[in-house]
């Protein structure tokens, strides 16, 4: 029968999986967040049964919570469903159908980051001394060696007075795209702007991937290139940075973590990161991680280098992720200090265009839920998307849930408030916004009109997992529940 092709995707649970998998005689280990099984799609064996490849590296990896899979061989992708048609494909002696026919949008930034990629200079080799001594100190990378940067690669484009990073392909080493970071002056204050080809829904690279030898067993995992950079300079350890920080961590990297039997996460140095490590430790599995807990004496790695802290001093004391149930206040004492150090942190995420609200609220913080009155008409969903929007341009990953307008309207006027002008004017600015829009981390549910609950719970914890979702809208809560449990405590 054909899926409903507006239904979710049919969700499988683990036991399924390994039930399937043992039916069909396909080997494998049961890692940390993935299951580990022979390829389907390394080339020469299509005709042979899964099990004469069990001498070879178990280069397929089955995601345990969405069963999605990733063979890291030939980086075939696709769902639970996929998996099980091409073992279907199989028994029948059909070979699998290679994934490497790419998007004309993927191959058209691949050459865009290659003209790029060519057009830059390695750091070490600019005109002269002082431009390059200028260059690091503008990046606050001083410290950090040349046979570092050569090490990773890291080049130069001085045009757009960018660093750039490269992202190559842990397969066969080719340019698989690049994140361009440049410095950009705020009175006092320096902000970092990064801008990535491809966009950044695609961009699923961990850097310093290629660096990464078969028997490295310990990992630390950054949010930020440079952070990587100076880790490994003062440690020698294996590190990787995730491609948009403390924002997310895309379940499709999850299979090039499995190696690691132990995995510290050392994301940054306010307390959003710290929350984002608690959570990518729960996906990376609680028993191999250890956290770097944000403080004076422990900043971000680069800021560590920077200053001649002791970073194996640092790392040695990151804290397990998985507390036991029980803890007594010894163990919470840093963390009460810490809260008491950062209230403005604690507070959450500000508001950046609406001070009386932070006044009223403090800020976003993650587990609250915050309802919204007024009569129709009173401007509730054009008020709350300028409010999502605020929050989501900072980094807070949002979901909507619209089940009132549709999600094309919703769109427009996000779009038109993100742009502060009326688009419908000059629409030759459309694509420029709307590029710039694309970035942000904003997901919409697909439900209109009434939904039974339990299906719109499911979703939302889909995205949790998927995307890191912190803010979840609901727009507005008598649509979703219609009017069939009138008995019911709404």
């Amino acid at each position: 029968v054909l899926p409903s092709p507006e239904g979710p995707i049919p969700s499988v649970s683990i036991t399924e999986i390994r039930q399937y998998l043992r039916a069909q005689g396909i080997p494998f280990h049961d890692g940390y967040s993935c299951l580990h099984t022979p390829s389907l799609f390394t080339g020469g064996r299509e005709n042979q049964p899964p099990q004469a490849a069990a001498g070879a590296p178990y280069t397929l990896f089955i995601d345990k919570t969405t069963g999605s899979f990733l063979c890291t061989a030939t980086l075939a992708e696709g769902t639970w469903q996929d998996f099980q048609a091409n073992v279907e494909l199989r028994h029948r002696g059909i070979p699998p159908a290679s994934s490497e026919e790419l998007e004309e949008d993927m191959r058209q930034a691949r050459e865009d980051a290659r003209c790029i990629w060519d057009r830059a200079l390695p750091l070490w080799e600019l005109l002269d001394e002082e431009e390059t001594s200028k260059t690091k100190a503008m990046f606050g990378i001083s410290l950090v060696t040349d046979a570092t940067l050569k090490r990773f690669g890291v080049r130069y484009l001085r045009t757009a007075k960018s660093l750039v990073f490269p992202w190559f392909s842990p397969r066969d080493a080719t340019l698989k795209g690049l994140k361009l970071v440049r410095v950009e002056k705020k009175g006092d204050a320096i902000a970092y702007v990064e801008e990535t080809l491809p966009r950044f829904d695609s961009y699923h690279n961990l850097f310093g991937l290629p660096l990464i030898g078969r028997r490295d067993t310990e990992l630390v995992l950054t949010g930020w290139e440079l952070d990587a950079l100076a880790l490994h300079q003062a440690t020698g350890v294996a590190s990787l940075a995730l491609p948009r920080g403390a924002t997310c961590l895309p379940p499709t990297l999850l299979p090039y973590l499995e190696q690691f039997k132990r995995i510290t996460l050392w994301l940054g140095e306010d307390l959003r990161s710290w929350e984002a490590a608690k959570l990518f430790a729960r996906k990376l599995n609680l028993k191999r991680c250890s956290l770097v807990r944000p403080g004076d004496l422990q900043p971000r790695p680069l800021e560590a280098l920077n200053q001649g802290l002791n970073i194996t001093k640092i790392l040695r004391a990151a804290l397990p992720a998985s507390h036991k149930s029980i803890v007594s206040f010894r163990q919470l004492r840093e963390e009460v200090f810490g809260e008491l150090v950062n209230t403005e942190q604690v507070a959450g995420v500000k508001w950046a265009r609406f001070p009386e609200l932070n006044k009223l609220l403090k800020g976003h913080r993650r587990g609250e839920l915050t309802i919204f009155t007024g009569p129709t008409g009173s401007g509730k969903t054009t008020f709350i998307s300028e409010y999502a929007l605020d929050l989501c341009m900072q980094g807070v990953c949002t979901l909507w849930g619209s089940f009132e307008i549709n999600n094309v309207r919703l769109a427009k006027i996000m779009l038109t408030q993100f742009a502060t002008q009326r688009l419908e004017d000059q629409l030759e600015l459309y694509d420029e916004w709307a590029d710039r829009f694309e970035d942000l981390p904003l997901y919409f549910m697909t439900f209109h009109g009434q939904q039974n609950i339990k299906t719109v719970i499911d979703t939302m914890q889909h995205a949790v997992y998927m995307y890191d979702i912190t803010h979840v809208v609901v727009d507005n809560l008598q649509f979703m529940m219609g009017h069939e449990h009138l008995s019911v405590d709404r």
